[in-house]
Protein backbone atom coordinates (compact mmCIF):
# COMPACT_ATOMS: atom_id res chain seq x y z
CA UNK A 1 0.00 0.00 0.00
CA UNK A 2 1.36 3.39 -1.02
CA UNK A 3 1.16 6.66 0.88
CA UNK A 4 -1.21 9.39 -0.22
CA UNK A 5 1.79 11.50 -1.21
CA UNK A 6 3.22 8.75 -3.42
CA UNK A 7 -0.14 8.16 -5.09
CA UNK A 8 -0.43 11.88 -5.80
CA UNK A 9 3.07 12.03 -7.24
CA UNK A 10 2.43 9.04 -9.52
CA UNK A 11 -0.84 10.55 -10.72
CA UNK A 12 1.01 13.76 -11.58
CA UNK A 13 3.63 11.81 -13.54
CA UNK A 14 0.94 10.05 -15.57
CA UNK A 15 -0.90 13.31 -16.22
CA UNK A 16 2.29 14.97 -17.42
CA UNK A 17 3.09 11.98 -19.64
CA UNK A 18 -0.33 12.30 -21.28
CA UNK A 19 -0.14 16.07 -21.70
CA UNK A 20 3.43 16.13 -23.00
CA UNK A 21 3.29 12.76 -24.82
CA UNK A 22 6.38 11.65 -22.92
CA UNK A 23 5.74 8.10 -21.63
CA UNK A 24 7.12 7.01 -18.28
CA UNK A 25 8.55 3.68 -17.16
CA UNK A 26 6.41 0.99 -15.53
CA UNK A 27 5.05 2.13 -12.18
CA UNK A 28 5.54 -1.20 -10.40
CA UNK A 29 9.22 -1.14 -11.30
CA UNK A 30 9.69 1.97 -9.16
CA UNK A 31 6.96 1.20 -6.61
CA UNK A 32 6.95 -2.58 -6.05
CA UNK A 33 4.50 -2.24 -3.13
CA UNK A 34 1.71 -0.85 -5.32
CA UNK A 35 -1.54 -2.82 -5.25
CA UNK A 36 -4.85 -2.66 -7.13
CA UNK A 37 -6.42 -0.26 -4.63
CA UNK A 38 -3.46 2.11 -5.02
CA UNK A 39 -3.79 1.93 -8.80
CA UNK A 40 -7.51 2.78 -8.79
CA UNK A 41 -6.90 5.63 -6.36
CA UNK A 42 -4.21 7.02 -8.68
CA UNK A 43 -6.68 6.79 -11.57
CA UNK A 44 -9.32 8.62 -9.53
CA UNK A 45 -6.91 11.42 -8.59
CA UNK A 46 -6.48 12.24 -12.27
CA UNK A 47 -10.18 11.86 -13.06
CA UNK A 48 -11.10 14.24 -10.23
CA UNK A 49 -8.49 16.70 -11.47
CA UNK A 50 -9.93 16.65 -14.97
CA UNK A 51 -13.49 17.03 -13.66
CA UNK A 52 -12.35 20.00 -11.56
CA UNK A 53 -10.91 21.47 -14.77
CA UNK A 54 -14.31 21.20 -16.47
CA UNK A 55 -14.47 17.69 -17.96
CA UNK A 56 -17.57 15.56 -17.41
CA UNK A 57 -17.71 11.82 -16.76
CA UNK A 58 -20.02 10.29 -19.40
CA UNK A 59 -19.43 6.60 -18.71
CA UNK A 60 -16.90 3.84 -18.13
CA UNK A 61 -14.91 1.24 -20.03
CA UNK A 62 -14.09 -2.33 -19.08
CA UNK A 63 -10.64 -3.66 -19.84
CA UNK A 64 -9.06 -7.12 -19.59
CA UNK A 65 -12.43 -8.61 -20.46
CA UNK A 66 -11.06 -11.56 -22.44
CA UNK A 67 -9.71 -14.66 -20.74
CA UNK A 68 -6.52 -14.42 -22.78
CA UNK A 69 -5.77 -10.91 -21.51
CA UNK A 70 -6.57 -11.88 -17.93
CA UNK A 71 -4.20 -14.83 -18.15
CA UNK A 72 -1.49 -12.62 -19.62
CA UNK A 73 -1.87 -10.15 -16.73
CA UNK A 74 -2.21 -12.89 -14.13
CA UNK A 75 -5.65 -11.74 -12.92
CA UNK A 76 -9.07 -13.33 -12.66
CA UNK A 77 -11.30 -10.31 -13.29
CA UNK A 78 -11.41 -7.28 -15.62
CA UNK A 79 -10.45 -3.72 -14.75
CA UNK A 80 -12.15 -0.43 -15.57
CA UNK A 81 -11.56 3.19 -16.49
CA UNK A 82 -13.56 6.38 -16.96
CA UNK A 83 -14.92 7.91 -20.16
CA UNK A 84 -14.93 11.70 -20.19
CA UNK A 85 -16.80 13.96 -22.57
CA UNK A 86 -13.55 15.43 -23.91
CA UNK A 87 -12.41 11.91 -24.89
CA UNK A 88 -15.17 11.48 -27.45
CA UNK A 89 -14.11 11.62 -31.09
CA UNK A 90 -16.38 11.62 -34.11
CA UNK A 91 -16.77 9.71 -37.34
CA UNK A 92 -16.47 12.64 -39.71
CA UNK A 93 -13.72 14.53 -37.89
CA UNK A 94 -10.22 13.09 -38.42
CA UNK A 95 -8.24 12.67 -35.22
CA UNK A 96 -4.70 13.97 -34.85
CA UNK A 97 -2.66 10.84 -34.12
CA UNK A 98 0.14 13.02 -32.73
CA UNK A 99 -2.04 13.71 -29.68
CA UNK A 100 -1.25 10.23 -28.38
CA UNK A 101 1.77 8.21 -27.33
CA UNK A 102 1.06 4.75 -28.80
CA UNK A 103 -2.53 4.82 -30.12
CA UNK A 104 -4.47 1.66 -30.94
CA UNK A 105 -8.10 0.95 -31.76
CA UNK A 106 -10.40 -1.73 -30.40
CA UNK A 107 -13.85 -2.84 -31.62
CA UNK A 108 -16.67 -2.76 -29.05
CA UNK A 109 -20.44 -3.04 -28.71
CA UNK A 110 -21.31 0.11 -26.74
CA UNK A 111 -24.15 0.13 -24.22
CA UNK A 112 -26.07 3.34 -23.52
CA UNK A 113 -28.16 3.27 -20.36
CA UNK A 114 -31.74 4.48 -20.29
CA UNK A 115 -32.02 4.04 -16.52
CA UNK A 116 -29.74 3.86 -13.50
CA UNK A 117 -28.21 0.49 -12.64
CA UNK A 118 -28.14 -0.96 -9.13
CA UNK A 119 -24.73 -1.28 -7.56
CA UNK A 120 -23.52 -4.31 -5.62
CA UNK A 121 -26.60 -6.35 -6.53
CA UNK A 122 -26.55 -5.66 -10.28
CA UNK A 123 -27.41 -8.65 -12.50
CA UNK A 124 -27.38 -9.20 -16.25
CA UNK A 125 -31.17 -8.90 -16.21
CA UNK A 126 -30.81 -5.45 -14.63
CA UNK A 127 -28.43 -4.45 -17.42
CA UNK A 128 -30.77 -5.63 -20.17
CA UNK A 129 -33.71 -3.83 -18.58
CA UNK A 130 -31.78 -0.57 -18.12
CA UNK A 131 -30.02 -0.48 -21.53
CA UNK A 132 -31.76 1.91 -23.93
CA UNK A 133 -29.73 0.74 -26.92
CA UNK A 134 -26.45 -0.73 -28.08
CA UNK A 135 -24.33 0.86 -30.79
CA UNK A 136 -21.26 0.11 -32.91
CA UNK A 137 -18.17 1.70 -31.41
CA UNK A 138 -14.42 1.80 -31.35
CA UNK A 139 -12.27 2.62 -28.36
CA UNK A 140 -9.06 4.55 -28.91
CA UNK A 141 -6.62 3.17 -26.38
CA UNK A 142 -3.19 4.50 -25.51
CA UNK A 143 -0.52 3.92 -22.89
CA UNK A 144 1.35 6.58 -21.06
CA UNK A 145 3.73 3.78 -20.04
CA UNK A 146 6.74 3.46 -22.34
CA UNK A 147 6.37 0.95 -25.19
CA UNK A 148 3.17 -0.55 -23.74
CA UNK A 149 5.32 -2.41 -21.15
CA UNK A 150 2.41 -2.57 -18.74
CA UNK A 151 1.38 -4.66 -15.78
CA UNK A 152 -1.97 -4.59 -14.05
CA UNK A 153 -1.17 -1.66 -11.80
CA UNK A 154 0.13 0.36 -14.76
CA UNK A 155 -2.98 0.04 -16.88
CA UNK A 156 -5.40 0.62 -13.97
CA UNK A 157 -3.57 3.74 -12.81
CA UNK A 158 -3.46 4.94 -16.42
CA UNK A 159 -7.29 4.99 -16.69
CA UNK A 160 -7.30 1.43 -18.02
CA UNK A 161 -5.25 2.67 -21.00
CA UNK A 162 -8.24 4.59 -22.36
CA UNK A 163 -7.82 7.68 -24.52
CA UNK A 164 -10.97 8.12 -26.64
CA UNK A 165 -14.09 6.57 -28.09
CA UNK A 166 -16.42 6.94 -31.06
CA UNK A 167 -19.99 5.71 -31.55
CA UNK A 168 -21.52 4.89 -34.90
CA UNK A 169 -24.97 6.06 -35.94
CA UNK A 170 -26.89 2.76 -35.64
CA UNK A 171 -29.00 2.19 -32.52
CA UNK A 172 -30.50 -1.21 -31.66
CA UNK A 173 -32.56 -2.21 -28.63
CA UNK A 174 -30.92 -5.10 -26.75
CA UNK A 175 -34.09 -7.16 -27.17
CA UNK A 176 -33.71 -6.95 -30.95
CA UNK A 177 -30.26 -8.55 -31.25
CA UNK A 178 -28.38 -11.54 -29.86
CA UNK A 179 -25.70 -9.76 -27.87
CA UNK A 180 -23.58 -12.91 -27.66
CA UNK A 181 -23.35 -13.48 -31.42
CA UNK A 182 -22.43 -10.16 -33.07
CA UNK A 183 -19.66 -10.82 -35.58
CA UNK A 184 -17.28 -7.89 -35.99
CA UNK A 185 -14.64 -7.13 -38.62
CA UNK A 186 -12.10 -4.31 -38.44
CA UNK A 187 -10.73 -2.82 -41.66
CA UNK A 188 -7.72 -0.52 -41.86
CA UNK A 189 -7.55 1.32 -45.16
CA UNK A 190 -9.99 -1.26 -46.61
CA UNK A 191 -7.82 -4.23 -45.55
CA UNK A 192 -9.15 -6.66 -42.96
CA UNK A 193 -6.87 -6.52 -39.92
CA UNK A 194 -8.94 -8.11 -37.12
CA UNK A 195 -12.15 -9.99 -36.53
CA UNK A 196 -14.02 -11.44 -33.61
CA UNK A 197 -17.39 -11.89 -31.98
CA UNK A 198 -19.13 -10.22 -29.08
CA UNK A 199 -18.97 -13.33 -26.89
CA UNK A 200 -15.19 -12.82 -26.68
CA UNK A 201 -16.13 -10.39 -23.89
CA UNK A 202 -16.60 -12.69 -20.86
CA UNK A 203 -18.89 -14.88 -22.94
CA UNK A 204 -21.45 -12.06 -23.07
CA UNK A 205 -20.81 -8.30 -22.98
CA UNK A 206 -23.83 -7.91 -20.69
CA UNK A 207 -21.82 -9.82 -18.08
CA UNK A 208 -19.07 -7.22 -18.32
CA UNK A 209 -21.52 -4.37 -17.75
CA UNK A 210 -23.06 -6.04 -14.69
CA UNK A 211 -19.55 -6.73 -13.32
CA UNK A 212 -18.70 -3.07 -13.82
CA UNK A 213 -21.78 -1.86 -11.95
CA UNK A 214 -20.87 -4.04 -8.98
CA UNK A 215 -17.19 -3.11 -9.07
CA UNK A 216 -17.57 0.67 -9.17
CA UNK A 217 -20.12 0.53 -6.36
CA UNK A 218 -17.21 -0.33 -4.07
CA UNK A 219 -15.69 3.05 -4.95
CA UNK A 220 -18.92 4.96 -4.34
CA UNK A 221 -19.75 5.21 -8.07
CA UNK A 222 -23.01 4.22 -9.79
CA UNK A 223 -23.78 3.74 -13.47
CA UNK A 224 -26.55 6.16 -14.36
CA UNK A 225 -29.08 6.95 -17.05
CA UNK A 226 -27.28 8.31 -20.12
CA UNK A 227 -23.95 6.68 -19.32
CA UNK A 228 -21.97 5.02 -22.09
CA UNK A 229 -20.38 1.69 -21.22
CA UNK A 230 -17.72 0.02 -23.34
CA UNK A 231 -17.65 -3.60 -22.13
CA UNK A 232 -14.46 -4.75 -23.84
CA UNK A 233 -13.11 -5.49 -27.28
CA UNK A 234 -14.43 -8.12 -29.68
CA UNK A 235 -11.07 -8.19 -31.47
CA UNK A 236 -7.40 -7.69 -30.82
CA UNK A 237 -6.15 -4.10 -30.62
CA UNK A 238 -4.64 -2.66 -33.81
CA UNK A 239 -1.91 0.00 -33.96
CA UNK A 240 -2.77 3.40 -35.42
CA UNK A 241 -0.61 5.12 -38.02
CA UNK A 242 -0.98 8.67 -39.25
CA UNK A 243 -3.36 8.70 -42.22
CA UNK A 244 -5.15 5.48 -41.28
CA UNK A 245 -8.88 5.05 -41.84
CA UNK A 246 -10.59 2.37 -39.76
CA UNK A 247 -14.03 0.89 -40.30
CA UNK A 248 -15.60 -1.65 -37.96
CA UNK A 249 -18.53 -3.64 -39.35
CA UNK A 250 -20.91 -5.35 -36.91
CA UNK A 251 -23.43 -7.98 -38.02
CA UNK A 252 -26.88 -6.59 -37.29
CA UNK A 253 -25.49 -3.44 -35.72
CA UNK A 254 -24.12 -1.35 -38.55
CA UNK A 255 -20.66 0.19 -38.70
CA UNK A 256 -18.45 2.88 -37.24
CA UNK A 257 -15.58 4.78 -38.89
CA UNK A 258 -12.56 6.47 -37.35
CA UNK A 259 -9.96 8.40 -39.33
CA UNK A 260 -6.57 9.79 -38.32
CA UNK A 261 -4.55 12.71 -39.70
Amino acid sequence: MLSTQTRTELAARLAAAETNRTPIGPIARDEPDIDVVDAYEIQLINIRRRVDDGAAVVGHKVGLSSRAMQQMMGVDEPDYGHLLADMEVFEHSPVDSARYCYPRVEVEVAFVLGADLPGASCTTDDVLEATEFVAPSMELIDSRIKDWKIGLSDTIADNASSAGFVLGEQRVAPSDIDLTAIDAVLLRNDLRVAEGRSDAVLGNPVTAVSWLARKVDGFGVRLKKGDIVLPGSCTRAVDVRAGDRFRANFAGLGAVVLEFD
